[in-house]
């Protein structure tokens, strides 16, 4: 069987089901490089609480190249209008390279991104405008809504307030500008990913956080608000640097932290298994594997797959 053109090989899964692992033991089989999909990891010096795992990259002597990690200070901003820049520069670099691209994250949205190209993703946030908008009622969102023309709101989704504030941005935005269609590359994509029982997820994550703590967490966090990043920012870099962040303001006790913070990363792992069965409720096939499979198995089914849809 003849490889296919530019194929993709997408790697998912909620935190903690060993997603790094597979790729990495994956890419190396293959010739390939990862690229990750996390919106946390392209930034330096936050490697405990986004689970870099860079010693994960190292088979025997051979270290396995990656790519969207530590490209950005701490204290900087990054979207998915930016990762998919970034991504697709970096596929048709590895394309040119007879390199098999392994796209491996937790960050639904952006994975989704290019599965779905979604040009929208390019339409700024408008501050000024959600401030003015009754933010946590859908049926007055809806309204707000209906008033743009039909044309404008024909990608809307209805289901939540989140949404309808984002598709009333895009509306607004799309009265003014004109969105320039991006000729994108076309991807062959197959998509694993690593689900399993939700008790197996809990221990997991239960362990991994109590590792976290032991390698550093709360010292990585102190040394980034004495770098001068500020708290607002670390809040807004998700659960480990929020928590962490009122534990050293004294507004936490270390039980109360890692109590919350366990509870919080569980309802986190939830959401994303949210988000991945939205995602195949929108057409995207996932092949869904049990993280719980010994290592050598979980790669020996990917590379399987991987065979039967492109070929050796």
């Amino acid at each position: 069987m003849q490889i296919e053109k530019n194929p993709l090989l997408i790697i998912l899964g909620p935190t903690a089901s060993g997603k790094t692992k597979l790729a990495v033991s994956v890419a190396a089989a293959l010739d390939g490089e990862v690229i990750s999909a996390d919106s946390r990891q392209v930034f330096k010096d936050m490697d405990i609480g986004t689970g870099k795992d860079l010693h994960e990259y190292k088979i025997g002597e051979k270290l396995i190249p990656y790519h969207l990690i530590n490209i950005r200070e701490a204290g900087e901003h990054y979207n998915v209008n930016s990762f998919k820049e970034d991504f697709y520069q970096i596929v048709e670099n590895l394309n040119q390279q007879h390199k098999v691209p392994v796209l491996c994250g937790g960050t639904g949205m952006y994975i989704h991104s290019i599965l779905q190209n979604h040009q929208y993703t390019a339409v700024p946030v408008n501050e000024e405008l959600r401030t003015s908008l009754p933010s946590h009622d859908i049926e007055a969102l809806r309204k707000v809504l209906a008033g743009y023309p039909a044309a404008l709101t024909a990608h809307a989704d209805l289901s939540s307030a989140k949404r309808l504030v984002r598709a009333i941005e895009i509306a607004a935005y799309l009265q003014h500008h004109t969105l320039v269609e991006e000729n994108r590359p076309l991807l062959n994509p197959l998509v694993i990913g690593l689900g399993g029982a939700v008790d197996s997820r809990r221990e997991r994550i239960y362990s991994r956080l109590n590792e976290r703590f032991d390698n550093g967490l709360i010292e990585e966090v102190e040394g980034l608000l004495k770098r001068g990043v500020s708290a607002e920012m670390l809040l807004f870099y998700g659960l480990e640097y929020k928590f962490i962040t009122e534990y050293l303001q004294n507004k936490l006790s270390l039980p109360d932290l890692k109590d919350k913070l366990y509870i919080a990363i569980r309802q986190f792992a939830k959401r994303q298994m949210t988000f991945f069965r939205k995602m195949e409720k929108d057409g995207i096939m996932i092949n869904w594997l049990d993280s719980a499979m010994e290592p050598i198995q979980l790669k020996q089914e990917v590379i399987k797959l991987y065979t039967e849809s492109f070929g050796q």
